[in-house]
C-alpha cells in the first residue's frame, strides 16, 4: 500500500481538513490548522506531503521522525500542526487497514467514555450564569469560560472584581457540584494573575487554564505558590521538548496539548505518558472540528491520566457551521451525563461527510483572531 494523493479542503468556521489517499483505496482524516493562520499550515503541509507520496503510510513513527527531524528548523505552531494533521490522517489509514479504531493499535482502552465539558460565554463573556444553567440543563457536568477581558501588567481592581462577579454568578447558578474551567487565556500577566488565583478560590474552580503565556511559563512557580487551583496550561505548547521544563518543575496540574497543534496523535501520546510520570492530568485541547476531536478521543482512550475532554459543540467561534455537519453519523458523539464514549469504528471512528466538505470548501474561510488594544492605544492579549 502506498500513499497516492492527498486534498486540502478549507471549510467553515475556521478549519482546514486534509484527505490523504491511498492505491488501495483506503482514504485517511487529519485536520492540521492554526486558528487564524489556515493558509500558512496548509503551504506547509503540501510541503510535507511531497516527501509522502509513493511512501508505505504505516510506517508512522518514521514518517513523524522525517517530518520533524529532517527540516534541520522544527517545531513551532505551524510545522507541528501540519504534522499532526498528516500524522491523524496516516492513523486513520492504519486503523481502516486493520479494522480496527486507533487506540487498539496504540496500547488498548483504559476507559469506555470521558468527561467533556462545554463552553459559555464568549470572547468578551457576559450572562455566564444563564449560559451556564443552559448547559447543565442539557446533561453536562463541567462548563469554561474565558475569565477576563484585557488587562494590563497592572491594573485595577474594578476589572478584578467584575472577573469574580461571573464567576461568582455561574457557581450560583450551576451549583457546587459542576465542574468550572476559567481560561486565563493569556490575556493576564503575572501579577494580575496571582490576585485573580486568590480571589477566585472561594468558588473553588476545577481548574484556571493559561494563567500567563507559555513564554512566561516560569511564573507558574509564583502563581502555583499563592493558590491552592489547580493550573492547567499546554495549548501553545507544540512538543514533548516544550512540555519537558514544566512537567519537571511541577508547577502544573494539568496539561492540555492540542492534538491539532502538537504533533497529532503519536506526539500527544507521548506527551500524556510523561505526564503521568510527574502525576500530571491530561485534558486534551479541542475548540475544533470533529476529526480533531475524535483523534483526541482515541488518545483520552488510552491514557490514564485523561480526565476530561474539551469539544468544541456550540462554542462561540461555530457560526456557520458545526462539529456534526461534517459527518455522516452525528450519533458519534452522543453527549449523555456529562460523558461522550469513546468512537468504536476503524480509524478514527468518524464517517466523514465527504461531499458536504466539499461544498463548504467552495465557499472556504478567512477567519482571523481579533486585535485588541489598551484604552492607551497598545496592542492587548486576546
Amino acid at each position: 500500500m502506498k500513499i497516492s494523493n492527498y486534498e486540502l479542503y478549507k471549510v467553515t468556521p475556521r478549519w482546514l481538513f486534509l484527505k490523504i489517499e491511498t492505491d488501495n483505496g483506503i482514504v485517511g482524516w487529519g485536520e492540521p490548522v492554526i486558528e487564524g493562520r489556515a493558509d500558512t499550515v496548509n503551504a506547509a503541509v503540501k510541503e510535507l506531503m511531497d516527501y509522502l507520496i509513493n511512501k508505505d503510510p504505516l510506517r508512522i513513527e518514521d514518517h513523524w521522525n522525517m517530518m520533524y527531524r529532517s527540516g534541520f528548523y522544527r517545531g513551532g505552531p505551524i510545522l507541528m500542526s501540519a504534522i499532526a494533521g498528516i500524522d491523524q490522517a496516516l492513523w486513520d489509514i492504519k486503523g481502516k487497514y486493520y479494522n480496527a479504531p486507533i487506540y487498539q493499535l496504540i496500547g488498548g482502552a483504559a476507559r469506555d467514555s470521558i468527561r467533556v465539558y462545554s463552553w459559555i460565554g464568549g470572547d468578551r463573556p457576559s450572562d455566564v450564569g444563564q449560559a451556564a444553567r443552559n448547559v447543565v440543563d442539557l446533561g453536562f457536568t463541567a462548563v469554561k469560560m474565558n475569565g477576563t477581558e484585557e488587562l494590563q501588567y497592572i491594573d485595577s481592581y474594578k476589572k478584578i472584581d467584575e472577573t469574580v462577579e461571573r464567576i461568582a454568578a455561574v457557581r450560583e447558578a450551576v451549583g457546587n457540584d459542576i465542574g468550572i474551567g476559567i481560561d486565563f487565556h493569556g490575556r493576564v500577566h503575572k501579577p494580575m494573575a496571582k490576585i485573580l488565583a486568590k480571589e477566585l478560590e472561594p468558588y473553588r474552580p476545577m481548574f484556571i487554564e493559561e494563567p500567563v503565556l507559555p513564554e512566561n511559563n516560569e511564573a507558574l512557580r509564583d502563581i502555583a505558590n499563592h493558590t491552592h487551583i489547580p493550573i492547567a496550561t499546554g495549548e501553545r505548547m507544540f512538543s514533548r521538548w516544550d512540555f519537558k521544563t514544566i512537567l519537571s518543575d511541577g508547577y502544573v496540574d494539568i496539561i492540555q496539548p492540542d492534538l491539532s497543534h502538537a504533533g497529532g496523535i503519536t506526539e500527544v501520546k507521548k506527551i500524556a505518558s510523561m505526564a503521568e510520570a510527574y502525576d500530571v492530568a491530561l485534558a486534551p485541547h479541542c475548540p475544533l472540528g470533529p476529526i480533531a476531536l475524535a483523534a483526541c478521543l482515541q488518545v483520552d482512550a488510552t491514557s490514564h491520566n485523561a480526565f476530561i475532554q474539551e469539544q468544541s459543540l456550540g462554542i462561540h467561534y461555530n457560526k456557520e457551521n458545526d462539529i456534526l455537519d461534517y459527518v455522516k453519523d452525528r450519533s458519534v458523539f452522543d453527549y449523555k451525563d456529562g460523558y461522550v464514549k469513546i468512537p468504536q469504528g476503524p480509524g478514527l471512528g468518524i464517517e466523514i461527510n465527504e461531499e458536504y466538505v466539499k461544498e463548504k470548501a467552495k465557499e472556504g474561510h478567512n477567519w482571523k483572531n481579533p486585535i485588541w488594544r489598551h484604552k492607551d492605544g497598545s496592542i492587548a492579549e486576546w
